[in-house]
């Protein structure tokens, strides 16, 4: 068994890895980003690299805009639909009395028979 000191997955003489052998990095700049509750996050991109308009907020998650004074409006969330709502979403009321009239005749005609 192997001693409890040896850090996994390296070996030994192994260094950190520098820039040396990952190459530069591309010039970078922060462009920050203000949320409706008042959040800055500054993000960075290369230089050559268009900036978002907008950027999600990592403490809320609300969208954030570059203008501190004029964030963007908080989202609104819609409530769950149940399946009667999706329902008459595509179905008019005269076609769900032709479909319950329908379906009342079949149940009618079966009792009978």
């Amino acid at each position: 068994m192997a001693g409890g000191s040896a850090i996994r997955g390296t070996r030994v003489g192994a260094g950190p890895m520098g820039e040396s052998e990952r190459g530069e990095s591309a010039p970078r700049r922060r462009v920050s980003y203000w949320c409706a509750n008042g959040h800055e996050s500054r993000p960075s991109f290369a230089l050559d690299a268009e900036e978002p308009e907008s950027w999600d907020c990592p403490r809320c998650g609300l969208p954030g805009g570059r203008d501190e004074q004029e964030p963007p409006k908080a989202p609104r969330n819609e409530p769950y639909k149940t399946h009667l709502a999706y329902v008459k979403e595509r179905r008019s009321d005269a076609d769900g009395e032709a479909i319950l009239a329908e379906a009342l005749a079949k149940l009618r005609k079966k009792r009978e028979g």
